[in-house]
């Protein structure tokens, strides 16, 4: 009767090693996939910054040209220099009553 318990318990010790090898197989395969996938993740998220700085880079370019743009216009504006005050005035040739001839 040992012989015959000590041999069940073998068969169920081997099992169990099996059924943990095979547990522990799948854990790190898990693992390995949730790495994968965070990694790309990160190279996804790296491109989207490096195109965001891009843009940012560009539309910085954009608003430097466009205040040179306004403040030249500034400097010869009719508009900015006339002593008429349009508000009170709302006829139509109040603006090119200001305008250069």
């Amino acid at each position: 009767a040992y012989v015959f318990q000590s041999h069940e318990e073998d068969d169920r010790k081997v099992r169990r090693r099996e059924k943990n090898r095979v547990a522990a197989q799948r854990s790190r395969k898990k693992q390995t996939q949730k790495a994968d996938k965070l990694h790309e993740e990160y190279e996804s998220l790296e491109q989207e910054n490096t195109s965001l700085k891009r843009e940012i880079g560009k539309l910085t370019d954009e608003m430097k040209h466009l205040s040179e743009v306004l403040k030249d216009h500034e400097k010869i504006c009719p508009l900015l220099h006339c002593t008429m005050n349009f508000v009170t005035v709302p006829r139509p040739d109040a603006l090119t009553g200001c305008l250069p001839r």
